[in-house]
């Protein structure tokens, strides 16, 4: 499988402590370090590329979380786009805010 592609995941330590952002937080590091297009919301951290340069990178977060023994819980989801431009990450959000800005102006909203 190849081709550009939108990912969207989150890892977490399964532990009983409250709070996580330490192990998240070097996932995020990983990401950005990468160099790919990436940003983190407060449920997933998302990252374009190509297949085979953007699962390297979740292992490398996910082992990195693991690296405490702890249980790991890791959540994937891909937009597979084959033949797409770079430059999804902003654009496929981009589309959706013009079109909702144009509806908004149709109905007469400001």
């Amino acid at each position: 499988m190849g081709g550009m592609a939108l990912f969207a995941f989150s890892v977490a330590p399964m532990t009983g402590s409250e709070s996580v952002s330490d192990s998240v937080a070097e996932a995020v590091r990983i990401v950005r370090e990468s160099g790919l297009p990436n940003r983190t919301t407060s449920m997933f951290t998302e990252i374009e590329g190509e297949w085979d340069e953007v699962m390297p990178v979740i292992k490398a977060a996910t082992d990195a979380v693991a690296a405490g023994g702890h249980r790991t819980s890791l959540v994937v989801k891909a937009d597979i786009r084959p033949g797409a431009a770079p430059g999804q990450l902003d654009s496929k959000v981009t589309r959706v805010e013009e079109k909702l800005a144009t509806d908004d102006e149709s109905r007469g909203h400001s």
